[in-house]
């Protein structure tokens, strides 16, 4: 190789040397910028219409001529204390009582005897009708969809029947008139297709009125 050549590449390399070595610099310095990505505009949410304005003088919130408010109602007042997670619900109102029992406190399985545990808890519900005196006292029995609904309806007759005679036995001198219905497995109150909700379903309702009734 001739020697002005070998100094023309000498040359060349250190021009390339010099050039890469300048944008290094550079991008370390923060002096060199990618083009920046072009940002896409954010959608703005349109604004709210603002609020109605109400004439409270419109005619069309006047009255009729000789239209007259209807009288004040006063609405019972439903209050539900407890639910059937537990063994045992309440639901009562101004006028009426409705307490609820589990079969699995009251019963063994099939069976329409009360258990050793259920006099406790009848014990219970006696004195709180003894507190309400009142005329009458309605015992429903309930079974879940298990078995024939003929079947049902023998046994849940035969448990709130089994109920009425103890509550009777501890309530024998109130006077009080006993409606007693077993109703198989009408008017669930839980899902039948789960063990849950079968086991809220086989239960116990006495209901009563709230106070001496007129």
């Amino acid at each position: 190789m001739r020697p002005g050549t070998t100094a023309r590449t000498a040359a060349a390399r250190l021009a390339a040397c010099a050039l890469t070595a300048a944008v290094c610099l550079t991008t370390a310095l923060g002096l060199y910028d990618a083009p920046a990505a072009r940002a896409e505009p954010s959608p703005s949410s349109p604004p709210e219409p603002p609020p109605v304005p109400v004439d409270p003088r419109a005619k069309v919130l006047e009255l009729e001529k000789g239209a007259q408010l209807a009288p004040p109602v006063v609405v019972d007042i439903l209050s539900v204390s407890g639910d059937l997670s537990g063994d045992s619900g309440r639901e009562e109102s101004s006028d009426d009582v409705k307490l609820t029992l589990q079969s699995e406190v009251l019963f063994a399985k099939d069976s329409a005897e009360l258990s050793g545990a259920a006099g406790a808890r009848i014990a219970e519900v006696a004195q709180e009708i003894r507190q309400n005196s009142p005329r009458k006292v309605m015992v429903c029995g309930f079974t879940d969809n298990l078995g024939t609904y003929a079947h049902g309806k023998t046994l849940s007759t035969q448990r709130a029947e089994a109920v009425h005679k103890a509550l009777a036995a501890q309530l024998s001198a109130s006077g009080i008139a006993y409606e007693v219905v077993g109703k198989s497995e009408d008017d669930p109150i839980a899902d039948n297709s789960t063990e849950e909700g079968r086991k809220k379903n086989r239960r116990v309702e006495i209901s009563f009125g709230r106070g001496p009734q007129r």
